[in-house]
């Protein structure tokens, strides 16, 4: 299996309707701001600019869609818990998204994007609870593991986010790409 895979960006959309079918599998990314879901494309990528990255959270603001060598789809989409948005554009997001991970028949798993150096987030636990409510398949990531200082407090990490939300949950490196093989194989085996 690679450590990587060619990747391209296809489009944005807001809502469901504007969403191309790709007869693929398709992978909604789902995380707080700023937890590095555009890095994890990037990583899986090898490419710093195939989605855009930012400082400042709640830049991404549509579906962006991104094709894996014709075997998957992910879907980058708004993070979650940002404030700094009127109420108004959060309830049009929330609607759009909902409509999205509820009647996409392309979706074949959830990926929810956890901080790997912070306490899971009261947001993150409630947007597992939807994702429970409706029954829905997912997994999750933990990101930015190459912040964490030693193995053993990655294992750590990962038992905790196991012993919150169960499933199966994987260590993600933006920067040394040691945990992309894994990731991708679940993604082209799905």
């Amino acid at each position: 299996m690679n450590t990587f895979m060619q990747a391209k960006f296809i489009q944005s959309a807001e809502k469901l309707s504007q969403c191309p079918e790709f007869n693929l599998p398709e992978f909604p990314l789902l995380g707080r701001s700023n937890v590095g879901k555009s890095s994890f494309i990037n990583g899986l990528a090898n490419n710093k600019k195939l989605a855009k990255t930012s400082n400042t959270p709640g830049k991404t603001r549509l579906i962006n869609l991104f094709n894996f060598d014709e075997k998957f789809i992910l879907a980058d989409l708004p993070g979650y818990g940002y404030a700094q948005v009127s109420k108004e554009a959060q309830n049009r997001w929330q609607k759009h998204l909902e409509e999205y991970l509820l009647k996409r028949e392309a979706i074949k798993c959830l990926v929810q994007l956890i901080d790997g150096r912070h306490e899971i987030q009261k947001n993150d636990y409630q947007m597992r609870e939807w994702v429970s409510a409706y029954n829905l398949p997912i997994i999750t990531v933990i990101t930015k593991a190459d912040y964490i200082s030693s193995h053993n407090k990655i294992q750590k990490a990962i038992s905790h986010v196991k012993s919150e939300f169960g499933g199966e949950v994987y260590p993600f490196s933006a920067v040394d790409h040691k945990y992309n093989e894994k990731i991708l194989e679940f993604f082209t085996i799905l």
